[in-house]
């Protein structure tokens, strides 16, 4: 059964922007995280709690699509949510450790509600029931998983980490696109407004980094205004194009394919691109604390290896959208040339070159990709962006 037409276009809520405050105290734990053990395992774990926390926080843009937030029981299911989920941030730092049981117990809190407040939003929608009752198990189990791995040691718990991500994230593609509703509005707006605060988070590190050293030299400075230019040129890159086609393409899908494409395009494949800037920022912070040394590999790989991510992820995103669409892609600007696959394999390349460089240079040489980039699209796709951007308003 297709999707009832959308009565009108659904637009985002000051409750869920108030509700996003916690996840952006969220992602600046996953930074402190990975930055209290800057290695390869810290970085590990660490994609591993921003892969709950995100899944956590998608679950309630997914129902708010389905719901007025502002609705009595609804707000005061998303105020409810909005603790737990505050007490799993702050769990965060020790997710794999002494605060491993309090991020199980607050996590399955906060999957648990989002699951009520689906089963209100079907009451009165049998398609939504029978796609909440193929969803809801996986979307419990996992959970718990993570929760009894807070009651093992070792490596198991990583492993348990690793399952329970596995049985969440399968959950989606068990149910099917059937019987959910989207409002392309709604969705591209929450997914960009949570792009914004994942680079927010990379501002956030940059002040964090700086705030660590006893004076701002001109080597700090330089490093500052470099890291802003290039959290700019990866706010170009989305915006700029990317994010208005989505919505448009999103927009002229109907029912479950409609729905497949919610899923797959944001709820999916914007994770790793939150998960390249988090782990940018990481990159980030630990330049501006060492500016004249060289990187450690880690913080390399978090600087080059996370910008590549984001880029590529776009690569990644439109694959799956012209694969969907079938139409002739010589009218879409920006994100369908070459740029972007060039830009994320630069980034890679140039990673061995930030562990013989000055952390300084090799911001220089980062700065110097994206910055080319958002040239190539605004040079080469000039008559197109304007014409994208013009159809918008």
């Amino acid at each position: 059964m297709a999707d009832p037409p959308v009565q009108r276009e659904q637009r985002v809520t000051p409750l869920e922007l108030f509700f996003d405050l916690v996840f952006v105290f969220a992602i600046t734990q996953v930074t402190q995280l990975m930055s209290a053990d800057p290695t390869w395992r810290g970085v590990g774990r660490g994609m591993l709690v921003l892969s709950a926390l995100w899944w956590a926080w998608t679950g309630y843009a997914w129902v708010t699509n389905s719901l007025e937030p502002e609705e009595g029981r609804v707000r005061a299911g998303m105020f409810a949510a909005m603790v737990a989920m505050f007490l799993a941030a702050m769990a965060v730092p020790g997710a794999f450790g002494s605060n491993a049981v309090l991020f199980g117990v607050a996590f399955v809190l906060v999957r648990l509600i989002n699951v009520v407040l689906y089963a209100i939003a079907a009451k009165r929608d049998p398609d939504l029931l029978r796609a909440l009752r193929r969803f809801a198990p996986t979307a419990t189990i996992g959970p718990l998983i993570i929760f009894a791995a807070g009651f093992v040691g070792g490596g198991l718990r990583g492993w348990l980490w690793v399952v329970a991500l596995a049985v969440i994230f399968s959950g989606a593609v068990i149910s099917g696109g059937q019987g959910w509703r989207i409002s392309p509005a709604h969705f591209a707006e929450r997914y960009g407004l949570i792009v914004i605060i994942a680079l927010g988070e990379s501002v956030i590190a940059l002040g964090v980094g700086a705030r660590g050293v006893r004076s701002v030299s001109a080597g700090i400075m330089t490093a500052a205004i470099l890291g802003l230019l290039v959290i700019a040129a990866l706010w170009w890159a989305y915006f700029d194009v990317i994010a208005v086609l989505a919505q448009r393409y999103l927009a002229e899908t109907a029912g479950p394919t409609r729905a497949r494409l919610a899923r797959d395009y944001y709820a999916y494949l914007h994770l790793p691109m939150i998960a390249g800037i988090v782990l940018f920022a990481l990159g980030l912070k630990t330049t501006i604390e060492q500016v004249g040394e060289h990187l450690a590999a880690v913080p390399a790989f978090a600087l080059f290896g996370g910008l590549g991510l984001y880029f590529l992820t776009h690569v990644a995103l439109r694959i799956r959208m012209v694969g969907l669409i079938r139409r002739t892609t010589a009218n879409r600007p920006g994100w369908i040339g070459p740029g972007r696959l060039v830009a994320g394999i630069a980034m890679l390349a140039l990673t061995p070159a930030a562990l013989e460089l000055p952390a300084l240079d090799s911001l220089g040489l980062a700065t110097g990709v994206c910055c080319a980039l958002i040239a190539w699209d605004v040079i080469h796709y000039r008559e197109h962006r304007v014409e994208v951007r013009r159809a918008r308003t």
